[in-house]
């Protein structure tokens, strides 16, 4: 790079200096550094390999006048160019450019550009991308006239190592976020099954592109005698972290639960639990234990957002629940609240990213739950679906975890 910068310093291209050292005119001129570091800025400005190569041969036309273009960055053998910048009928043909620089690559060690004779007046010049003897392919540049000179190979050579860098955090930054999806998708188990006197219905909907799944859970546990465990819980924060401590959550519950206690008995072991063990994360989580024999519902919250009933007119209405503190506080202090529910009503549990709008009182919010309307025959399924579409919770700021539960109708005996 030191004779590029030689290059860079002609008399041409520098002008003289008055007094104090500032520039004749008062005009600078850009340092042969300055303009090396600016044409390194403009390539990998993401982590997108197709932007990079683009912003690559962009980069090296732009600066030796010359076509670019890459070829086949995921192996030797290809025969097509890509990323092609300037005039494309100046590149050598693809696969006679492969050879020749397969023929003429130099030894291991040394920088591995080559200058191919395309025929004519068609100088070029291959490149390897490649940055810590990681190869991601090869860059190729072709002009009419003058061959390339050492300098300009340096310089082409700085610019390529650039993006074979940026394209190599590309692809480690894929492989990493797909471990992350696999586990995220592992930590998202499924719930277990309801009794079949129950219909249950789910959706979970993760905010942001990225994200599989967060800190919002739905659970159901079978009990004896007919009953069932609904449970919904939000753990503080997204991503990979609040899932692992949702799972550490949905573990303990399903431990609990079978030994078939009474909701808020439930979440205070679960509070005791997480709150032995500092790294573990606050939870809001709300647990309604259905009894379809009886026709009742047992209701329990630590710091969640009360449950809807929707009656067989289709009107929707919040149930009244003591609120004790989030899970892993230590504080305790959950109180049951049993009301009753028949066949015609559906029970619906949600963490607040259904409802909670930025700016918005929370009351306000549920209000505008508690407002919606329904059709008297609308199954679980439906309910879910319009509550969804009518919240436009497809674009919620938070994640969202839902669940609407009903008694299943059963003639009685002749």
């Amino acid at each position: 790079m030191a004779r590029w910068f030689e290059a860079f310093r002609s008399p041409a291209t520098v002008e003289p200096t008055g007094s104090g050292g500032a520039p004749a005119g008062g005009v600078g001129v850009p340092s042969p550094l300055g303009v090396l570091r600016s044409a390194a800025a403009r390539i990998g400005t993401t982590l997108d390999e197709d932007t990079t190569c683009a912003e690559l041969t962009r980069e090296v036309a732009g600066q030796v006048g010359a076509a670019a273009a890459v070829l086949h960055r995921r192996g030797e053998a290809g025969s097509t160019y890509e990323a092609v910048s300037g005039n494309p009928e100046v590149l050598p043909d693809a696969r006679w450019a492969a050879t020749a620089a397969r023929e003429r690559a130099g030894p291991p060690g040394e920088s591995g550009v080559v200058h191919l004779a395309s025929g004519g007046s068609r100088p070029a010049l291959r490149v390897p991308l490649a940055i810590n003897g990681h190869r991601y392919g090869v860059l190729v540049c072709a002009r009419e006239g003058a061959p390339f000179t050492r300098e300009e190979a340096e310089l082409v050579t700085f610019l390529a190592e650039r993006a074979a860098s940026n394209i190599r955090h590309a692809r480690e930054h894929d492989a990493v976020s797909g471990i992350v999806g696999k586990l995220q998708r592992a930590l998202l188990a499924e719930p277990g099954r309801p009794h079949p006197n129950l219909d249950v219905a789910i959706r979970y909907l993760p905010v942001g592109q990225r994200a599989l799944v967060g800190g919002d859970w739905c659970e159901t546990v079978r009990l004896h005698f007919g009953r069932t465990l609904l449970v919904v819980g939000d753990v503080m924060g997204h991503g990979l972290e609040a899932a692992v401590d949702m799972a550490a959550y949905r573990s303990s519950l399903r431990y609990i639960a079978s030994a078939d206690l009474p909701p808020h008995r439930v979440l205070r072991q679960l509070d005791d639990i997480a709150s032995r063990e500092p790294d573990r994360r606050p939870a809001t989580c709300l647990i309604a234990r259905v009894d379809p024999v009886r026709g009742l519902v047992t209701l329990a919250s630590a710091g969640h957002l009360p449950p809807a009933v929707i009656d067989g007119q289709g009107r929707a209405s919040l149930l009244p629940v003591q609120v004790g503190p989030p899970l892993g506080t230590g504080l305790g202090g959950y109180e049951p609240a049993t009301c009753r529910l028949d066949p015609s009503q559906a029970l619906m549990l949600f963490t607040d990213g259904l409802v909670e709008r930025r700016g918005e009182d929370i009351d306000d919010s549920l209000h505008r739950l508690a407002s919606l309307s329904f059709s008297a025959a609308t199954d679980v399924e439906d309910i879910l679906d319009t509550v969804l579409a009518r919240l436009d919770a497809r674009h919620a700021e938070d994640d969202v975890a839902v669940m609407a539960a009903r008694l299943r109708h059963r003639p009685a005996p002749a």
